[in-house]
């Protein structure tokens, strides 16, 4: 399948047929056809040069607002769980950071350092790399407002330097070259703002008393729409609670579906629909998922 082989100077894990609910947040998902993990950066672009151009690659953050259909998902998928974790301070308001960066970690050492406004990063339950991917944000703050510029890898395994004007970005999407996934960005932070420790402290403590933390699930279902809150209008159209299967719709915060009986992927997906069709219904508001639903449906 794979140019790759025990002979490449790529090095890393190869697994087979590897199942992904051991890799979401949502604990479902049915097999990647080959999962690879590298090593390093240099590793992950000698392994991409001699991948057959024909070969579907995705790739793999740490997992979270992300559905993986039952059936699967064909070619590679490249796991960067091991790599692309660095943080450094460039100058004063300057600040380098992996893709593969908790955004919690990165809120945490911008605290230490400082720089602000940088704690609605501590409310971004994914990685840098995620964050910018879908312009990931929370309590007002989105990722790429500060963003000064980006490395990209392609699917050739070469790094490019892009600037923000290359890409097209809105409430939770970002466009831009396609066949390229982000390395790492390098952030600008404002002179005149100091993060707060306690600020910082009381969102992360309405995180844990609004949704529920420690049940899969994949955040925040839907986007929310143009004056309003998408919480809201399930909880109003008499959601919350409501289940397919072993997926449910959460009694404590409506815009997440917890995996509350070993759902399938199929339970969720299902529930997305209804949830979206009963707003649509009650309101006349279609709701937008900022959930990735990737893969084949089971054969």
């Amino acid at each position: 399948m794979m140019a790759a082989t025990a002979t490449s100077a790529a090095r890393g894990e190869i697994r087979l047929n590897e199942p992904m609910s051991k890799h979401t947040s949502w604990r479902v998902g049915g097999p990647a056809e080959t999962f690879f993990v590298p090593n390093s950066l240099e590793d992950l672009s000698l392994f991409l040069q001699e991948l057959n151009e024909g070969i579907p690659v995705f790739w793999l953050g740490v997992g979270t607002n992300l559905l993986v259909r039952d059936g699967g998902i064909p070619g590679v998928v490249i796991s960067a769980s091991r790599i692309m974790r660095n943080l450094e301070r460039l100058e004063h308001y300057l600040v380098r950071a992996g893709a593969g960066l908790p955004c919690t970690q990165l809120a945490r050492q911008c605290l230490r350092w400082g720089l602000g406004p940088s704690e609605f990063f501590a409310g971004i339950p994914g990685t840098v790399g995620g964050a910018l991917a879908m312009n990931a944000g929370a309590h007002g703050g989105e990722t790429w407002d500060r963003v000064e510029s980006v490395r990209t890898i392609d699917r050739n395994g070469e790094i490019h330097e892009r600037a923000p004007g290359e890409y097209t970005v809105g409430y939770r999407s970002v466009t831009g070259p396609k066949n390229e996934w982000f390395v790492e960005a390098t952030l600008r932070f404002e002179v005149d703002v100091t993060p707060s420790a306690d600020d910082m402290k009381s969102m992360l403590e309405r995180r844990k008393r609004t949704q529920p933390l420690g049940l899969p699930s994949c955040g925040s279902v839907f986007r929310n729409p143009p004056g309003d809150h998408a919480a809201r209008l399930i909880e109003a159209a008499g959601l919350k609670g409501f289940s397919i299967g072993g997926a449910e719709v959460s009694r404590k915060h409506a815009n997440f579906i917890i995996n509350s009986d070993n759902a399938t992927a199929s339970d969720v997906e299902e529930l997305i629909a209804h949830v979206r069709q009963a707003v649509l219904e009650k309101h006349g508001v279609e709701l937008v998922h900022e959930v990735r639903i990737v893969g084949e449906a089971a054969k």
